[in-house]
C-alpha cells in the first residue's frame, strides 16, 4: 500500500518536474513591460530577461536610475521614465508602449513597483500616510494594468502581480499590508475574467527579501520621525518601551531578510516565459514553511504566534 503511494507521488512530483520546464518558443520577439526598475527586483529581473533575449521595456522612477539599467544591459533593452501614482505619467507610458509593439501586443506586464513607508502603528499615522502607499502599491496597479489591457489581451499574454507574505498575514500598521492584500484580490479578479481571452494572471508572494524597500536603517527612521511628531498624549499612552522595541524589530530586519534575490525572479521570469505558469508563486524559505502555512491557521493561534514575534 505504502509503496503504491510513493509510486505516486513520485510520479505527480515528475510530472510537475517536467509541466514546469516546458519553456515558451520565439521569446525574442515577446515585449515585457517591467514598473519599478531603478532597483531590487525589477532591476534584477530587466537584466535577467535581457540576457534571455526578451524585449523588455524596463520602467524608471528616475532619469539616473534608467541610465544605470541602459549602461548594464544590451541595445534591446528599453527605459521610461513612469511614476506609476501618476495617471498622466501613466497614460503616457501607455501610449509609448504601444508604439513600441504595434500589433504584436505587450506579452507581458510585470507590477513590481512598490513603497513599504510610512509604516507604524495604525493610531501613529494619518489619511495621507495610507493613501501614499496604497496609491502606488495598489491603484498604480490598477492604474498601469486598465491602462495596458488591451495590448495583453491581443498578445494573449502574462500579467504578473507582486504581492507579498503581508498579502496573507498583516504584520505592521499603515498601507503596506492593506495594499498587498488589495493586490491579491485585485489578481484573483483578474485572473477569473482574463482566462477566457488566454490571459494568465499570477501573483509573486516574497517573504522577506534585502531591497531598498525592505532596508532597516530607512524603515527605522521613518518610524523615527513619526513618533518624534505624534502629540504628547499619544506619546504617553504607548511609552518609550514601546517604541524601543519596535525600533528593535525593524533592526533585526536585516538578520531575517534574504538576500538572494534570484529567489523572486526567477518566479517571475518562470510566470512569464513558461508554458503552464503557476497561479502563485510563494518566494523564499520564510514564505513557504512560515507564513503561508500561518495564513491557514485559525486567526486567535496566528494572533498567538504573531505575538510572540513582536
Amino acid at each position: 500500500m505504502w509503496l503504491w503511494l510513493l509510486a505516486l507521488l513520485g510520479l505527480y512530483l515528475l510530472y510537475r518536474w517536467y509541466r514546469d520546464r516546458q519553456i515558451l518558443m520565439n521569446l525574442p520577439d515577446k515585449y515585457v513591460l517591467i514598473t519599478g526598475c531603478d532597483s531590487g527586483f525589477g532591476n534584477l529581473l530587466a537584466r535577467q530577461l535581457d540576457r534571455k533575449g526578451m524585449r523588455v521595456l524596463a520602467a524608471c522612477l528616475t532619469q539616473r536610475g534608467a541610465e544605470q539599467l541602459k549602461e548594464a544591459t544590451s541595445q534591446r533593452l528599453q527605459t521610461l521614465i513612469l511614476d506609476v501614482a501618476n495617471s498622466q505619467s501613466v497614460a503616457a507610458a501607455a501610449d509609448w508602449v504601444k508604439q513600441q509593439v504595434g500589433e504584436r501586443g505587450l506579452w507581458g506586464l510585470v507590477n513590481n513597483a512598490g513603497i513599504s513607508v510610512p509604516s507604524a502603528p495604525n493610531e501613529w499615522l494619518t489619511k495621507d500616510d495610507f493613501l501614499k502607499i496604497l496609491n502606488v502599491n495598489l491603484v498604480g496597479v490598477i492604474d498601469v494594468t486598465l491602462s495596458l489591457l488591451p495590448l495583453i489581451r491581443k498578445a494573449k499574454g502574462r500579467i504578473v502581480n507582486v504581492a507579498s507574505v503581508a498579502g496573507r498575514i498583516s504584520f505592521i500598521g499603515g498601507g503596506y499590508c492593506i495594499s498587498k492584500f488589495g493586490v491579491e484580490a485585485f489578481s484573483d479578479s483578474l485572473r477569473r475574467e482574463l482566462c477566457s481571452f488566454g490571459v494568465k494572471v499570477c501573483i509573486i508572494e516574497p517573504g522577506f527579501f534585502k531591497t531598498f524597500v525592505s532596508d532597516s536603517q530607512y524603515i527605522k527612521k521613518n518610524i523615527q520621525q513619526i513618533w518624534n511628531c505624534l502629540p504628547a498624549e499619544i506619546k504617553e499612552s504607548y511609552g518609550q518601551d514601546f517604541y524601543n522595541k519596535n525600533s528593535k524589530r525593524v533592526q533585526d530586519l536585516d538578520l531575517v531578510c534574504n538576500s538572494k534575490l534570484t529567489l523572486v525572479t526567477d518566479c517571475m521570469e518562470h510566470a512569464l516565459t513558461a508554458v503552464h505558469p503557476h497561479t502563485r508563486y510563494s518566494a523564499g524559505w520564510d514564505a513557504k514553511l512560515f507564513y503561508l502555512p500561518l495564513s491557514y491557521l485559525p486567526t486567535a493561534l496566528a494572533d498567538f504566534l504573531m505575538r510572540l514575534m513582536q
